[in-house]
This record gives C-alpha cells, structure tokens and sequence, in this order.
C-alpha cells in the first residue's frame, strides 16, 4: 500500500494492490481508483515518471514485471528475473527495485543503471540522502541483519551498518527533534538504529569554499585511476610469471616472445542457434575463440534469468581443453539479455591465464530462427496498420531477432520463424499499403511483438485488431465448465437445503421421543 496524489486528481488516495488488481481510496473510502495488472502485486510506490508534474503509479508484482501506470494506461514494462518485493521511489526520475532473490537495483525512467546480487534477500529499500550532497541513496536493509547505502548513479557502497537480526523497515524522522531527517532502521526484534547528516556540522560533512560535489568528483577520479593502475600492474605480473613458469629454463628471449604472444591475444565471440541433437534440444549458442593457439581454460557467465543463480561456470577437462569453446543458453523469456563473460585465456600447461571480460547482448526474441520452408500461416493474428517504411520494419527485426545476416526488403515484407522452445510458428508480414499482420499462436508473443515494434518505432497509440480462434475455444470451454460448477452448486446447495430441512424435523422428533422416553418408537 501506498499513500499519494495520483494523476492530475489533487486528492491523496490509499492505492492499495491486490489480486491482480489496484484500489484507491480517499479519505472517506470511497473507492476512487481501480484497475487490473498482469499478477499478484508484491510493491508499490509513486513516482513522477517523465517528469511532466504527475505522479505515476509504479507497481511490482509476482510475473517479474515492474509497470508503470499513468492513470490506468500502462506506459513502460520492464521485465526482471523473480518477484518485485520492494520499490522505493527518488525525488527525480529514478526509484530501486528489490528482487526476490536477494538483486537490488536502480531504474532512470527506462534504463536501469546498475544492479547487484546477494545471497540474502533485501527486506526493506529506501532513499535517502546519507551524505548531504543533495542527490538520495539507495539504502537497503538485508535478511541477514546489513545496513547498506550505495550510489543511486554507480551503486557503489558508501556506507554500511549491522543489526543483530534482521531488517524489518527503513524510514526517516525527525528522531531528535532538531528540525532535520535522520535515518531510522529497525530489525525484526525491535532493535532500532538511527544515523543522520547535514550540510554544516557532522561526520564526513564537506563545509569548505568548494561546491558540494566538487570533492565528491575528485575522489570518484582518483579511485578510478588507482583502480586502473592496479589493475594493469597486476595484468602485467601475470605476463610475467606466465612467461617464466612455462618454461623457467628458456632465456629471456623466450618469455618475451611468450608475452608478444599473450598481448596481442584476442578474444573472438560469436553468437548463432544451435538446433540441437540427441538429447540436447534446440538453443542459443555463443562460441568463444582466440585469435592464435591460446587456449580458452576456463569461462564464466553471467546472464539474468537464464542460469540458476545467474551464473554459469564451465571449466573443460585437460585432453578437451582448446582455443574454441561453446556456451549453450535456454532464455526462458523473450527480453534483451546482457550476457557477461569473463575468459581464462593462457599458453597451454600455464598455471597463470589471463582474464578477458566482455559484454554482449542477446536481442529479446532470439529463441525464434528464421525458417524458409514456406507453409500456410495460423488462423490466430494481429494485424494493425503502421505508417512506416519497409526498411524501418527490417530494421526492427534485424535488431530483435538473431538473424545469420540482415533482411533486405523492397516491396512486402513476409518472413516466418520457428521457435526454438516449443516449435510453433511465428510470421510476420508487411505489405505495401502499411498493413502490418502477425500470425502466431501465442497470443503473449503476439502482444510483447506489438509492444516491441511500438516501442521502437517510438509509436504512443497503436489500434491493433487481434483473432485468436484457439484461444476463444479454450476459453468458451472454460466458460462452460464454470456454468457447469454453478449449476452444481446451485444443486447441492438445494439438496442442502432439503437435508438440512430433515435433520431439522429429526432432531424436533428424537427430543419428543427423549422426553416421552419412546426412543425405540421414534421412526
């Protein structure tokens, strides 16, 4: 629940999430407010999303999806990788997110600008300005009893704390009755801790001729330069001990033509479907290489909502250890993945490698490969009329499906997919007079196709007409079987009724035959 000014209605409402739905209530409980979301709500909070005065409403639920409502339209989706816990909204356009697997992370409007990973579930987020500097953190309380404050623009930690159990809530007040907001945190077995800062007189406070960021930008520059020479210090001595482990007896001549070798190694990625054999089904496929004969000993992955725990390590047995190597993925989801991979790369028989890291992304409907067999679409569509040019419709697919190479149209668009996860099919067809039509069975897919193309095409309302005859069965059959429940409970509630009825005449009967002490006469 939350409490706020929603919209241009100037009247705080009790915005209350339920079942698949959203209330608000005025001061009076009239109910003012009501529409529907996607699942259970787990969190709510408001925001003034795109910054045009008004609150909007944003809402967490159990699908993984935070919206966004203005009024009762939706207005953004991001999808995340587990429940949506907790929401905590900041005095501009961002606000943090709690997962249910223990991530916490920060969104500026449509970009999320970091994230990070516990093994301990966030109980409680809040923004607050720790600092002084005028711009809110992000204070999370954990299950296991932390207290942390990160950046809301880098995530980084500035401050962090320790109850003995754990977080209950976060929240601030004038807790000293000083005029000014302190920190209050309380844990579940009403351990409290309070921590506040000012501009003018406490701890870490800057109060020099110096703007209030000015410090705060130069140590931000300063850590970052000391990170990087670390950092290339340490590449640097692996080159070395690298160099002189794999053959000690070799002269110097030897280990810097080893080091030539490892500094000019490169990492080569390629991402590509796989349709799979034997017993391995139909996938996404990233193919790692070097560039010489390094070999590849080790690689990590980190993707969202793909690996259990989100990490994936594969580490190759010696006589299989080479300079190429496959990482299958299985997105359960059709959103943009960010795929995080760091590589173990060294001379062969080497006890130091050198790690590469690297980032790419997987587009969001990268389970469906473009097919050639030509076959007669599904009766199920969607089909809207789009005022744009071919060539910005190829450009859509190119960007969102993983395509061997880009579609080249001229005067209709029509290309078919098959998905990779179930086998069903996917056509998309433009035709000249603007006529977009898009024929699957899945109608999830289908809306998330819409979505995506009206987001790129930067399109606010599109009037879309929608057939889906498989599911109008399902649901007339589900519709019949819910007049079947009715009509039997209609029925048994009758003979309830009925029954109840006897056993009420049956008891009037056994008392006069107790108190005629006749109870062997009483049928």
């Amino acid at each position: 629940m939350v409490i706020g000014k929603l919209g241009s209605d100037t009247t705080p409402l009790a915005l209350v999430g339920g079942n698949c739905s959203l209330q608000g209530f005025d001061c009076k409980g009239k109910d003012i407010f009501w529409s529907v979301t996607g699942d259970n709500v787990c969190s709510l909070t408001l925001l003034d999303f795109d910054q045009d005065g008004e609150n909007e409403l944003i809402v967490g639920s159990e699908d993984f999806d935070i919206r966004v409502f203005k009024e009762d339209h939706i207005i953004s989706e991001q999808t995340e990788t587990e429940a949506v816990t907790s929401l905590a909204a900041f005095s501009n356009s961002k606000f943090g997110y709690g997962l249910a697997n223990g991530t916490v992370g920060v969104y500026d409007k449509f970009q999320r600008l970091w994230r990070v990973k516990s093994k301990n579930r966030a109980m409680s987020i809040y923004a607050y300005d720790l600092d002084g500097d005028g711009v809110e953190e992000l204070i999370t309380g954990w299950s296991n009893g932390k207290i942390d404050a990160r950046s809301s623009r880098t995530g980084e930690v500035m401050f962090k704390d320790n109850l003995n159990h754990a977080v209950a809530g976060i929240t601030e007040g004038d807790y000293r009755m000083l005029g000014r907001s302190d920190l209050i945190c309380c844990s579940v077995e009403g351990e409290g801790m309070r921590k506040g800062y000012n501009m003018s007189g406490e701890v870490g406070i800057r109060t020099s001729g110096v703007g209030p960021g000015t410090l705060s930008v130069e140590q931000d520059n300063f850590r970052e330069i000391l990170s990087k020479k670390q950092t290339l210090l340490l590449e640097l001595r692996n080159y070395q001990g690298s160099a002189h482990f794999s053959n000690p007896a070799q002269g110097h001549t030897q280990d810097k033509q080893i080091i030539n070798q490892e500094a000019k190694t490169r990492l080569q990625t390629g991402i590509s479907i796989n349709m799979g054999k034997d017993h391995i089904p139909p996938h996404v496929e990233i193919t790692l290489s070097t560039n010489n004969e390094m070999i590849i000993r080790a690689v990590l992955v980190f993707a969202e909502g793909i690996f259990k725990g989100e990490t994936h390590v594969i580490h190759p047995k010696d006589s299989e250890v080479s300079s190429k190597l496959n990482v299958a993925l299985f997105p359960q989801k059709d959103v943009p993945i960010d795929i995080h991979i760091k590589s173990l790369v060294g001379c062969k028989g080497s006890q130091h490698y050198h790690v590469f890291e690297l980032t790419r992304q997987l587009p969001r409907f990268s389970m469906y490969t473009l097919t050639t067999e030509s076959s007669q679409p599904c009766d199920s569509f969607v089909s809207c009329f789009i005022n744009e040019r071919l060539q910005r419709i190829a450009m859509w697919l190119n960007q969102n499906f993983l395509l061997s190479e880009d579609l080249e149209v001229s005067f209709e668009l029509k290309v078919s997919f098959l998905s990779l996860r179930n086998n069903s099919e996917l056509t998309v067809t433009m035709f000249p007079d603007g006529r977009l039509v898009i024929n699957t069975e899945d109608i999830v897919l289908a809306g998330e196709l819409i979505q995506s193309l009206a987001a790129f095409l930067n399109l606010e309302h599109v009037q879309v007409v929608a057939g889906f005859p498989l599911q109008y069965r399902r649901l007339e059959e589900l519709m019949q079987k819910v007049i079947a429940l009715k009509e039997a409970r209609l029925r048994l509630g009758a003979e309830m009724a009925d029954h109840s009825g006897l056993i009420r005449s049956l008891v009037v009967r056994a008392e006069d035959a107790r108190m005629m002490d006749n109870i062997f006469n009483i049928l």
